[in-house]
């Protein structure tokens, strides 16, 4: 499914996800708006059906582009099975979960749409159309849940704008079918907005903040995973040692050594930052057992020194158990 690594392609999946969600709140406040003859006597009703099924539209179109961007993305691991099943995708897994299932139900709504009136009776439908709640709480949920942008004021402001409108809306609805004072029928919806955005912003700046890896950073410690080939022949060979460390700061290392049967001819290394690419170059200090040290200058010319160490491999030269740090 990757096909790509073009930022062109992230940045799809993200104004794609942000556009729909934006049209999804729009339908829905709509659908809410629609509900009673007086609810919108200024507006003809055939023009708000129209409007509704409209960004209806739109926000499936929108849905699928974001998808689809996030499918050929090389940088996100998700392959088919992780872009239909809720739960087991990689990444944040029930907050991409329920995106997955606000997609899915928007589909079977669309369905039932088109079976309106051959299918179902308009009673039938009506109960099904209630499902846009769930969609609109699950795709709420997956915006503030997941993706690089989560907490970045521009997208808090619109969540904030269609939680407490939404919000508003329902309890404007509950609180008009029991005919309360004109007092009570106005502070609620602005309470119920109120707290939904207090609520919001709770969790944006709180356990739902987008802490993101650090970028080329020069101080780190990770797992180290990889394998390790040797190549001797009667006076001098090859060890070369290939690994991924993952962690907060996620490495491709490659150790190369030149040895002779007493002594080192040679080294190289080399450490590739992901996933913006940076390299750092230089060579081997020490070797040691099951241990390297070595050191790389990156493009600005500043310096990095690095040490791996790990559990003797087996016989397959693989490395199962290590670590790797460094610091500049």
């Amino acid at each position: 499914m990757h096909l790509t690594s073009n930022p062109i392609d992230w940045y799809a999946a993200r104004a794609g996800g942000v556009a729909a969600y934006i049209l999804l709140s729009m339908n829905v406040a709509i659908g809410l708006l629609m509900t009673g003859k007086k609810s919108m006597k200024h507006w003809p009703r055939f023009a708000l059906e129209d409007v509704h099924r409209f960004t209806g539209m739109l926000t499936g179109t929108f849905v699928v582009l974001h998808i689809v961007s996030v499918a050929i993305d090389a940088y996100l691991p998700f392959s088919l099975v992780s872009l239909i099943v809720p739960l087991v995708a990689p990444y944040r897994p029930v907050w991409t979960g329920l995106g997955i299932v606000a997609a899915e139900l928007l589909l079977a709504l669309a369905v039932s749409n088109h079976y309106r009136n051959t299918e179902f009776s308009y009673r039938t439908w009506r109960r099904i159309h209630y499902a846009n709640f769930a969609v609109w709480t699950s795709a709420t949920f997956h915006a503030i849940g997941t993706g690089t942008d989560r907490s970045t004021p521009w997208l808090v402001a619109i969540e904030a704008v269609a939680i407490s409108s939404i919000c508003g809306l329902i309890v404007w609805r509950v609180l008009r079918r029991g005919e309360p004072e004109a007092w009570l029928l106005r502070a609620g919806p602005i309470v119920a907005g109120a707290l939904s955005i207090a609520i919001l912003i709770g969790l944006a700046t709180g356990p739902l903040r987008f802490r993101p890896k650090p970028w080329n950073e020069a101080t780190f410690q990770d797992s180290l995973s990889g394998k390790i080939l040797n190549d001797m022949g009667v006076t001098r060979g090859i060890v070369s040692m290939a690994g991924t460390g993952d962690g907060s700061q996620n490495v491709l290392v490659r150790a190369d050594l030149l040895v002779t049967p007493t002594s080192l001819s040679s080294t190289s290394f080399q450490m590739e930052y992901l996933p913006s690419g940076a390299m750092c170059t230089g060579t081997v200090t020490k070797v040691r057992g099951a241990a390297f040290q070595a050191t790389c200058t990156m493009g600005d010319g500043s310096t990095r020194y690095v040490s791996a160490s790990w559990v003797p491999p087996g016989p397959d030269g693989a490395i199962a158990d290590g670590v790797i740090s460094s610091h500049a």
